[in-house]
């Protein structure tokens, strides 16, 4: 697209119009694009959106960058609820906690045993 010349913006009711057309008269994408007008493979992610989400997920305004402080961003997993984020930071430290035990047991074992093995 030339620069300086800003997309085109669509209504959902436009969106659902396009898909529900492209279904009932059995178009192709090419053809629906051709009728309304519209880019290369706008149909396609319009019909997928549809499919996957309904009618209603054509009305979201999904243009630039999802914030991170709403959980959206691509490829990463939504903001946990407050007191399920302090169950599992507890539990990291009771873990920690227990590992540092553990291996401290561990040495005190070991070196009982290389102890035993000198005075035999």
């Amino acid at each position: 697209m030339p620069k300086g010349i800003p997309n085109k913006r669509y209504t959902g009711e436009f969106k659902q119009k396009v898909v529900e057309t492209m279904h009932e008269e059995r178009l192709s994408y090419k053809e629906a694009e051709r009728l309304f007008e519209l880019p290369h493979n706008r149909a396609a992610s319009w019909e997928r959106i549809y499919l996957e989400e309904g009618p209603e997920g054509l009305y979201v305004e999904r243009r630039g960058r999802a914030s991170a402080a709403s959980g959206t961003k691509k490829g990463r997993p939504p903001k946990l609820d407050k007191k399920v984020e302090e169950d599992l930071i507890a539990e990291v430290q009771r873990l920690r906690a227990e590992n540092a035990y553990l291996k401290k047991l561990n040495a005190l074992v070991s070196e009982r045993v290389r102890q035993e093995k000198k005075h035999k």
